[in-house]
């Protein structure tokens, strides 16, 4: 009889267990948390402690909390990932020319970070995660022999690196739980498990992205120490953190708000009710962030200052900083603004959606609708809010090429967004929270120049289990794709004073097209592709739009017959019932916005509206 080998252990290490739920009653003797004192420090009702156990029994319908042995397995991945760090440190150790011992006493230790740390991480959430190195480790290191390490490891997957962006990052797949992993360089000989991050002597003689990384857990901490009560903060956090991904405001990089960013708000309301039940906090929320005077900063704590000749946000010093249209400062120094992705656009959206969640909220609370309304929202309903579209597409023949080509793209579509809000006649550039996976296992170069112009085949997308047998061909080739969604609002024309019909808009989106363009000068448009078309709701992509309503029976519909009519009539109704045929000025055709910039401008026609 034989016997499985016993499975190695990989204690987790300290600083990344998740913190107790402390809970503090303030009363008017207690030194308060934040800037200015509570709004109230009035303890809940038996009707708020109810509505705040209904609201914990609706998450939890809605699966914001993990099993056990999910729990268990990122437990797993955390002590793995932790033994990969000191395996990764030891190596360049000894590269470096230290013996041994002296490599394998540099230590090196993660930390974890964002939902994860703060507790409120839901089934399938990704953990970011801090790898901490002592001073001999380069960021050339981390995305060369760390970066190798993780590729060879075989319960690694969708393994992508990003070190150009604002915080470099590698993502991956880590025995199916997703990693955002990124790495800071201390000025220490050593680096070992137990190292306390707050302390702000640590930061000198780093570069402004080892400090960037190491804000995360910086941030994340000191959130929950200024918090009166983490266990109402964490249920408060789970739902607003739900409402906003429903409502597609949830998206730092899209230009609403991250994780980080919403957190900071609901502790800001924390500590104006220190002594509010979790219901209480999110209909106080909704109330207080509708009426907030932005750009009045939301700040936790007083800013400080530290010992780096670092810039802290100010906006009395620099111009930039009052250019930020809902400014959240982190609580932990340097202190920075989170929100600075915001546009005019989408603070617009996320005040549109504050307001009409204090009215769904209100009648929660007087029990005339239950918390399920708060997570009401139609899958499609960005898809239908707006009469005009933009598609941007992006392309590769690499299933790993793509990930990073996919994250660039993602990561400037802001920019395209601010180019449009200053298009004469675009009132509101509204992005999707998200981008639309599609691949296709392609059958000629005809096809594939279609789909890389996002034609999409009549057969949709290909299955998972089509593209991974396509991949394993040698005589099939996959295009990747990944599309991101604009919807635009346009002003609409004035009618002149003699009842004619309004004038149609001439919009010019060649411009923003090729400014958008200039991101991605450096990449090889042989092999990664983007392209830019203007589609109308009508014509988006059949798996965007709504299921059509059921037609009507021919008992309930054509049976009925027409109501007796005069010629007159008829000759009326015969008119409005033909279609008009389209024309090349008619909106109803659709212009492509093509990239390369020797292409002849391409503009778009929007119809006056009324």
């Amino acid at each position: 009889m034989t016997t499985s080998a016993p499975q190695p252990s990989y204690p987790r290490p300290p600083a990344t267990a998740l913190p107790a739920a402390q809970h503090h009653v303030v009363t008017e003797s207690t030194q308060f948390l934040g800037v200015t004192k509570p709004i109230s420090l009035a303890g809940p009702t038996p009707g708020e402690v109810e509505l705040t156990e209904m609201l914990v029994a609706t998450l939890r319908e809605n699966g914001l909390f993990e099993s056990d042995e999910e729990a268990q397995k990122r437990e797993m991945v955390l002590g793995r990932l932790n033994v990969m760090t000191k395996e990764f440190v030891k190596q360049v150790g000894m590269r470096r020319g230290l013996s041994e011992a002296l490599a394998v006493e540099s230590g090196g230790t993660i930390f974890t970070f964002g939902s994860y740390r703060l507790g409120v991480h839901g089934a399938g959430a990704d953990i970011d995660t801090l790898c901490v190195v002592p001073r001999h480790v380069t960021r050339e290191d981390f995305f060369s022999i760390m970066h190798d390490m993780l590729k060879n490891e075989p319960d690694v997957t969708e393994l992508a690196a990003v070190p150009d962006a604002f915080v470099p990052v590698i993502k991956m797949e880590f025995m199916g739980i997703p990693i955002d992993l990124v790495m800071a360089r201390l000025n220490l000989p050593q680096v070992m498990d137990g190292l306390d991050l707050s302390d702000n002597q640590l930061l000198q003689n780093l570069d402004e992205r080892d400090v960037r990384s190491l804000n995360g857990s910086r941030v994340t901490d000191g959130i929950l120490q200024l918090v009166p009560d983490v266990n109402e903060f964490r249920i408060a956090l789970r739902c607003i953190k739900l409402w906003a991904k429903r409502n597609g405001v949830y998206s730092n990089v899209m230009g609403f708000l991250g994780g980080v960013a919403w957190a900071m708000l609901v502790a800001r309301v924390c500590q104006l009710y220190p002594n509010a039940t979790a219901s209480t906090l999110v209909s106080k929320f909704f109330n207080i962030m509708f009426k907030w005077q932005w750009p009045q900063p939301v700040l936790l704590k007083p800013m400080e200052d530290g010992p780096l000749n670092v810039r802290i946000w100010n906006p009395r010093i620099y111009p930039a900083d009052r250019q930020h249209r809902m400014p959240i400062i982190t609580p932990a120094y340097p202190s920075m603004c989170a929100t600075h992705n915001v546009t005019q656009s989408t603070h617009r959206i996320m005040l549109e959606q504050f307001a009409m969640a204090k009215d769904v909220v209100n009648s929660i609370v007087f029990g005339k609708s239950d918390w399920n309304k708060l997570f009401t929202a139609p899958p499609s309903f960005f898809f239908t809010k707006y009469r005009h579209y933009l598609q941007v597409v992006a392309s590769t023949y690499s299933r790993d090429r793509h990930l990073q080509w996919s994250g660039m793209v993602e990561s400037k579509l802001r920019q395209l967004v601010l180019r449009l809000e200053v298009v004469e006649g675009i009132e509101l550039a509204h992005p999707y929270m998200k981008g639309v996976d599609r691949n296709f296992v392609v059958m000629s170069d005809h096809e594939a120049t279609g789909i890389r112009s996002g034609v999409w085949p009549a057969r949709g997308a290909d299955s998972d289990e089509a593209v991974a047998a396509a991949e394993a061909a040698p005589d099939q080739r996959v295009l990747f794709t990944t599309s991101f969604y604009i919807g635009l609002l346009i002003t609409p024309a004035p009618r002149p004073a003699n009842g004619a019909p309004a004038q149609k808009h001439r919009l010019d989106l060649s411009s923003p097209a090729r400014e958008f363009h200039v991101f991605f000068e450096g990449w090889d448009l042989n092999e990664t592709m983007i392209t830019i078309q203007n589609l109308k709701r009508s014509t988006l992509p059949k798996d965007l739009q709504p299921a059509a309503p059921q037609q009507a029976t021919p008992t309930t519909a054509l049976s009925k017959k027409r109501p007796a009519e005069s010629p007159q009539e008829a000759a009326k109704r015969k008119r409005t019932d033909t279609p008009t045929p389209a024309t090349d000025n008619d909106t109803d055709s659709i212009a492509s916005l093509p990239i390369d910039t020797s292409s002849a401008p391409v503009m778009m026609q929007i119809p006056g509206l009324s």
